[in-house]
């Protein structure tokens, strides 16, 4: 591998039924990618426990820790242990009755090189985030490390090419996304097949557009609906694209599994020269993008 190749490790896993749990698995994960020669690892997010936002409840709030704090303690320790570049997906509170989902990049020496606040805030069946989420307040700011600029976003966020294109503005070399997404068991298998597949062309979409690299870490498993509602199957599928939107590495829709890639960071500068999408960007038209519709 050349200097500009960089060796990353996708972490794919299911709620192991608590925090403990959960931490315990991602030091054997992460031992596991840096054995392999990883220098960047990104786990799923929230990867400490069940994806509570199913339904609304004040007691779940309690799965809330400040940052710094226990977490970041451990997984800091962690990062450092393998000398890996390593981001997290924690649930933040910031203040009583105010609270973040927030992604948190570690140094390879185990400090706190950043973190980013979820932007994009779901509502949807199963997906109650807005009563726990304040949408973030640091901007699409990419992160600095030694491996790389990193333009982390959250779930959600993955959607939006607003998010993907301002952190390449940015001068992110990386755009990645700790992810929980899956369907409802009821829903027929065209419909499966449909939403999996806008996912994953979402990510292409960002890719292409901005000539970088995407890594996606989502979770595996179902995890009932404490509302008694079918629930939400995790479908997996964690990718790394390369900067053309092609396919480097892709997981399964049902294994827990330590997905290892080897991404090419000079490509970017090539793919760029070839397809000069930022060179040819109308910024003199763009204003109507601040509104929230055309009337």
């Amino acid at each position: 591998m050349n200097n500009k190749t960089l060796r990353v490790a996708l972490v794919q896993d299911r709620d192991h039924g608590d925090t403990e749990a959960n931490l315990a698995n991602i030091e054997l994960r992460v031992a596991e990618a840096a054995a392999a020669g990883a220098k960047l690892v990104l786990l799923q997010e929230l990867h400490n426990g069940a994806y509570f936002c199913q339904h609304e409840s004040t007691h779940e709030f309690d799965r809330a820790e400040p940052i710094p704090g226990p977490s970041t303690e451990r997984l800091g320790a962690l990062a450092r242990r393998h000398g890996v570049v390593l981001v997290s997906s924690l649930f933040e509170r910031r203040a009583a009755g105010l609270y973040h989902n927030t992604a948190v990049v570690f140094e390879a020496d185990g400090s706190i090189a950043g973190k980013y606040r979820k932007m994009h805030i779901p509502d949807d069946p199963g997906f109650y985030e807005k009563f726990y989420f304040t949408p973030g307040d640091l901007g699409f700011e990419p992160i600095d490390t030694s491996v790389g600029r990193l333009g982390v976003l959250v779930c959600w966020d993955q959607w939006y090419p607003e998010a993907a294109r301002l952190m390449a503005l940015a001068g992110a070399e990386l755009l990645l996304y700790p992810t929980a997404i899956g369907w409802d068991p009821d829903d027929g298998q065209d419909e499966k097949d449909r939403q999996r597949g806008a996912w994953v062309l979402s990510h292409r979409g960002h890719a292409v557009a901005n000539g970088l690299p995407v890594l996606s870490c989502n979770r595996i498993g179902h995890e009932p609906s404490p509302l008694g509602a079918s629930g939400i199957q995790f479908w997996g599928t964690s990718h790394v694209l390369g900067p053309q939107g092609e396919f480097i590495a892709e997981a399964g829709t049902e294994t827990a599994e330590v997905l290892l890639a080897d991404v090419d960071l000079a490509r970017s500068e090539q793919v760029r020269r070839i397809w000069p999408f930022l060179r040819d960007r109308r910024i003199d038209a763009y204003a109507d993008l601040l509104k929230r519709y055309r009337d």
